[in-house]
């Protein structure tokens, strides 16, 4: 284990969403996750206080707190009511000048645009699977198969099933359909990259440092369309996929496809303009890494891949957390030199 040295007194404003239109348990559950990276980050020394966001109006529960005092930790997923709002706290919390943890606002917008998202790393040259943006069931002559059919806008794997996965053009427009009709967005269509699958969390501003790779192990899957991270994998402990997916952490990877990944993951990074930490979605087929999807807000619960890569290079939990406060507080006026 890395040392845990005494950290600078940086004071930490934790905001957090919790949304009365939840199920009890998911509003229990918020709390308890909250409570976690709360007593970690207070247990290696800063002065901590916790503000759950219940509604849209974040202003309002911010308005007491001096920007020059604290440096937020955005725990935020969005504004309680306001789906696809990640980015509007972020707006929010720049507007009021403070400074916080993760990606700044137009960079979690671009997140949520997944064809924007891939044009950009194209640009930098970044390998992702073929792709065509889909606001109608005409599917301009796709060929490829199998084929993904996603929603262009959601995240978290939302939308994401085994049926997501098509073999003919037939069910290719039957999904698309689907999409444009349940989630009243266009749909994205991408190569199925039916290969090994990375979550590779990295952290940093200017050097970027990769934590150890985990895999999604797919093994105990024999049909092409459930090998994938569905949103019951995420999310339902009771599925299948939620049960039979397991995580390799460290990925098992040779020397130079270690170097390959990272190579990827760190241009990936770098192109949508990630800050502080993100979470790179990737697959590999044919000796080449793709990038599937850019998370700049990343999951980061005691469970999820992020603290569990980070505690295999040495950083408890709350080791983790201060890291993440550290990065903000060198933007920070004047709490910066403490960082």
């Amino acid at each position: 284990m890395l040392p845990e040295r005494e950290p600078p007194q940086l004071p930490v404003l934790l905001l957090f969403n919790v949304d009365a239109a939840w199920e009890a348990h998911e509003i229990r559950e918020a709390f308890e996750e909250t409570g976690r990276i709360a007593t970690a980050i207070a247990q290696i020394g800063h002065p901590l206080e916790i503000v759950p966001i219940r509604d849209a109006n974040l202003q309002h529960r911010i308005e007491r707190y001096d920007p020059r005092e604290f440096i937020v930790f955005n725990w935020c997923e969005g504004l309680p009511g306001i789906a696809h709002s990640e980015d509007r706290v972020a707006e929010l919390l720049e507007s009021r000048r403070f400074t916080y943890t993760g990606s700044e606002a137009r960079v979690l917008r671009l997140s949520e645009d997944k064809a924007r998202t891939k044009r950009i790393l194209k640009v930098f040259g970044v390998p992702t699977p073929a792709w065509r943006y889909c606001d109608s069931s005409d599917t301009g002559g796709w060929d490829a198969f199998p084929a993904i059919v996603k929603p262009a806008y959601e995240h978290c794997s939302a939308g994401i099933t085994p049926e997501s996965v098509v073999m003919t053009e037939r069910d290719l427009k039957r999904r698309i359909r689907y999409v444009l009709e349940t989630f009243h967005q266009p749909a994205l269509v991408e190569d199925f990259i039916d290969g090994r699958e990375f979550h590779v969390s990295l952290w940093g501003n200017g050097r970027i440092e990769m934590l150890p790779p985990a895999e999604m192990d797919f093994s105990a899957f024999g049909q092409v369309q459930d090998r994938l991270c569905t949103y019951e994998a995420k999310f339902v402990p009771d599925s299948v996929h939620y049960k039979k997916i397991s995580t390799l952490l460290p990925a098992p990877l040779e020397a130079h496809e270690f170097s390959s990944i990272e190579k990827t993951a760190v241009d990936a990074y770098k192109a949508i303009g990630c800050r502080d930490y993100a979470r790179i979605d990737i697959r590999l087929r044919n000796g080449v890494f793709f990038v599937l999807d850019v998370n700049p807000n990343a999951d980061i619960s005691a469970d999820a891949s992020m603290a569990c890569a980070a505690e295999l290079a040495g950083y408890s939990y709350g080791a983790m957390g201060s890291r993440l406060v550290r990065l903000a507080a060198k933007r920070h006026p004047q709490l910066g030199g403490l960082a």
